[in-house]
């Protein structure tokens, strides 16, 4: 498994992606070789803008991959997407981006791979939750997590992108108990150690001034089973304390019922320095944790430090 090379689709066009990309590449090298799936012309004029200046060459046949430069897949933006393009929606060169990757993963050419950021609700069209649900659905795979990974602490929503009104619809025992699950053997397989993880509650405190209290019917039953069969888990927590540090330092994972529940404070202690993971897929795949940022393109001010970390993620070679 070692040595394969990182394949990596930027998205959309519109998008600030090839800017921190050039300025990571610019001071640093990676020992992986990079295979980009994108326009070739889209590349070059990034290229230029960004003052990157070494090799790449665009290939035809994967045994035409060249190491320590960019190789490039060529994805033509063909003439019928031009309309499209002018209004941002460039739907259909993202999914032959994306197709294309899946392909050469399922080859077995790599197990690792790295999307740009992408506008969902243009892309997605409202058919998928986020990106998480629209890859793992391409593999088939049940049981996938989302997982913004920082090396001192890391957090896992329950339920991604979904509406705060339908979220206790969501949350059940089987739920809870198959995300931790997942949570555990991920860190087993790729970090070799099995990981302490907090649960936050549902509710302010893990109350409830109803009759059905979702924290001590649902969360607390489905923690209990896995802690009696040797997991590391502990909670329920309340949300507004679980991050304070010397709550926090206790877990490597803290698990919450929502998205916001555990990103926001999660954005708040490291800012850009973490990645989008998606556990529980036949591979490794990464992206930087925040959007395309449409009103920064061009400006030159925007934070490569996820990017770097999602790269520098998948160059440590964690499948040997």
């Amino acid at each position: 498994m070692k040595n394969k090379p990182i394949l990596i689709v930027p998205g959309q066009l519109d998008s600030i992606f090839f800017e921190i990309f050039f300025k990571i590449l610019n001071k640093k090298k990676f020992r992986s070789t990079l295979l980009l799936i994108c326009d070739k012309k889209n590349f070059k004029k990034n290229a230029k803008q960004y003052n990157y200046n070494d090799k790449f060459k665009s290939i035809k046949n994967l045994n035409e991959i060249e190491k320590k430069i960019i190789n490039i897949i060529d994805i033509k933006i063909k003439k019928s997407d031009k309309k499209q393009i002018q209004k941002k929606y460039n739907n259909k060169y993202i999914e032959d981006s994306f197709k294309t990757a899946f392909k050469l993963i399922k080859k077995k050419i790599s197990y690792k791979f790295l999307n740009g950021p992408i506008n969902k609700n243009i892309f997605l069209k409202k058919k998928y939750l986020g990106m998480t649900e629209y890859i793992s659905k391409y593999f088939k795979t049940n049981n996938v997590g989302m997982l913004i990974y920082n090396k001192k602490l890391s957090v896992c929503p329950l339920t991604t992108h979904l509406p705060i009104k339908f979220v206790t619809k969501k949350i059940t025992r089987k739920l809870i108990k198959d995300r931790l699950k997942t949570i555990n053997k991920f860190y087993l397989d790729i970090f070799k150690f099995k990981p302490k993880i907090g649960v936050a509650g549902l509710n302010p405190h893990c109350e409830s001034i109803s009759v059905f209290n979702e924290d001590e019917k649902i969360i607390s039953p489905a923690i209990k089973s896995l802690k009696d069969k040797g997991m590391s888990v502990f909670g329920p927590y309340p949300a507004d304390t679980i991050f304070l540090k010397q709550n926090r330092n206790k877990f490597n994972v803290i698990l919450g019922m929502y998205h916001d529940q555990v990103l926001t404070p999660l954005k708040t202690l490291y800012e850009y320095d973490a990645i989008n993971i998606t556990m529980g897929l036949p591979f490794l795949r990464v992206s930087p944790d925040h959007g395309p940022n449409e009103k920064m393109i061009n400006k030159n001010l925007s934070n490569p430090t996820s990017l770097y970390k999602a790269l520098e993620f998948l160059d440590k070679n964690w499948l040997k």
